[in-house]
């Protein structure tokens, strides 16, 4: 079954069936995030971000300059 046929099939379906395929979608395969937001995301999770303020207007800690 080619792509274009998926997608014809995809939309032939009712709102609600097309939001359950969506879901299932982005639940289960994540190739569409770029590899730099899932990084920045697991850094956000280790605590390894500051914010802009900060950045911005702070010195950083002389083991950073």
């Amino acid at each position: 079954m080619s792509a274009q046929e998926i997608i014809e099939e995809f939309m032939a379906l009712p709102p609600a069936e097309r939001a359950q395929v969506t879901k299932f979608v982005v639940e289960h395969d994540d190739s569409w995030i770029p590899d730099e937001f899932k990084e920045a995301m697991k850094d956000a999770e280790a605590g390894r971000l500051v914010d802009m303020e900060t950045a911005l207007f702070e010195t950083p800690p002389p083991r950073l300059q």
